[in-house]
Protein backbone atom coordinates (compact mmCIF):
# COMPACT_ATOMS: atom_id res chain seq x y z
CA UNK A 1 0.00 0.00 0.00
CA UNK A 2 0.92 3.49 -0.80
CA UNK A 3 0.02 6.92 0.53
CA UNK A 4 -0.12 9.90 -0.41
CA UNK A 5 0.89 13.21 1.97
CA UNK A 6 1.24 16.64 2.44
CA UNK A 7 3.59 17.91 5.04
CA UNK A 8 3.73 21.81 5.98
CA UNK A 9 7.13 23.12 5.64
CA UNK A 10 8.39 26.09 8.09
CA UNK A 11 7.74 29.13 5.57
CA UNK A 12 4.67 27.97 5.42
CA UNK A 13 4.63 25.89 1.64
CA UNK A 14 2.87 22.63 1.62
CA UNK A 15 4.66 19.43 0.06
CA UNK A 16 3.36 16.94 -1.37
CA UNK A 17 5.42 13.13 -1.63
CA UNK A 18 4.06 9.12 -2.07
CA UNK A 19 5.83 7.00 0.24
CA UNK A 20 4.86 3.12 1.98
CA UNK A 21 5.13 4.66 4.98
CA UNK A 22 4.46 8.23 6.33
CA UNK A 23 6.05 8.19 9.93
CA UNK A 24 8.98 6.90 8.10
CA UNK A 25 9.28 8.95 5.65
CA UNK A 26 8.09 12.25 7.92
CA UNK A 27 11.23 11.64 10.05
CA UNK A 28 13.92 11.59 6.85
CA UNK A 29 12.36 14.55 5.76
CA UNK A 30 13.57 15.84 9.29
CA UNK A 31 16.32 14.62 9.43
CA UNK A 32 17.28 16.21 5.71
CA UNK A 33 17.37 12.49 3.85
CA UNK A 34 14.49 14.23 2.09
CA UNK A 35 14.71 15.79 -1.49
CA UNK A 36 15.98 19.42 -1.91
CA UNK A 37 12.74 20.97 -1.02
CA UNK A 38 12.40 19.85 2.14
CA UNK A 39 15.88 19.90 3.04
CA UNK A 40 15.77 23.73 2.35
CA UNK A 41 12.69 24.20 3.53
CA UNK A 42 12.33 22.41 7.05
CA UNK A 43 9.46 20.14 8.02
CA UNK A 44 7.05 21.05 10.29
CA UNK A 45 4.46 18.35 10.71
CA UNK A 46 2.53 16.05 8.30
CA UNK A 47 -1.06 17.69 7.61
CA UNK A 48 -2.86 15.02 5.74
CA UNK A 49 -2.24 11.07 4.06
CA UNK A 50 -4.94 8.80 2.03
CA UNK A 51 -3.68 5.11 1.12
CA UNK A 52 -3.68 4.08 -2.54
CA UNK A 53 -4.02 0.55 -3.55
CA UNK A 54 -0.41 0.85 -5.94
CA UNK A 55 2.36 2.71 -6.46
CA UNK A 56 0.63 4.14 -9.94
CA UNK A 57 -2.38 5.26 -8.03
CA UNK A 58 -0.19 6.95 -5.70
CA UNK A 59 1.72 8.77 -8.21
CA UNK A 60 -1.67 10.24 -10.22
CA UNK A 61 -2.83 11.16 -6.74
CA UNK A 62 -0.05 13.02 -6.13
CA UNK A 63 -0.01 14.92 -9.59
CA UNK A 64 -3.70 15.91 -9.51
CA UNK A 65 -3.17 17.54 -5.77
CA UNK A 66 0.16 19.08 -6.37
CA UNK A 67 -1.82 21.14 -9.51
CA UNK A 68 -4.22 22.64 -6.71
CA UNK A 69 -3.59 26.16 -5.34
CA UNK A 70 -3.04 25.68 -1.46
CA UNK A 71 -6.39 26.73 -0.01
CA UNK A 72 -7.75 23.38 -2.15
CA UNK A 73 -4.82 21.14 -0.45
CA UNK A 74 -5.66 23.00 3.64
CA UNK A 75 -9.16 22.22 2.96
CA UNK A 76 -8.19 18.92 1.79
CA UNK A 77 -6.10 18.64 5.16
CA UNK A 78 -9.32 19.87 7.14
CA UNK A 79 -11.63 17.70 5.87
CA UNK A 80 -9.86 15.31 7.57
CA UNK A 81 -10.71 15.00 11.40
CA UNK A 82 -7.34 13.24 12.18
CA UNK A 83 -4.95 16.01 10.98
CA UNK A 84 -6.66 18.74 12.80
Amino acid sequence: MYFVYLILCKDKSIYTGITTDVKRRFAEHQAGKGGHYTRAKKVVKVLYSEPQKTRGQALKREAEIKRWSRKEKLALAKADKNYE
